[in-house]
């Protein structure tokens, strides 16, 4: 027999919060655009690099 003095936990006792449903930010970015971004400063990167003016 099951005991009845079982302590139940809530199911979010797990500590599993879900906090992307509390705040929407107004600004997004699609991936496609962090890629192009990224490839753009390693570009601008490599041209400063290759101009002389390298700091590492």
């Amino acid at each position: 027999m099951a005991r009845k003095d079982k302590i139940h936990m809530p199911s979010s006792g797990a500590g599993i919060t879900r906090y992307f449903d509390d705040y929407k930010s107004r600004i997004e970015f699609k991936p496609e655009h962090v890629v192009i971004l990224v490839i753009l400063v390693i570009i601008i990167i490599i041209i400063l690099h290759l101009q002389g003016g390298a700091w590492f």
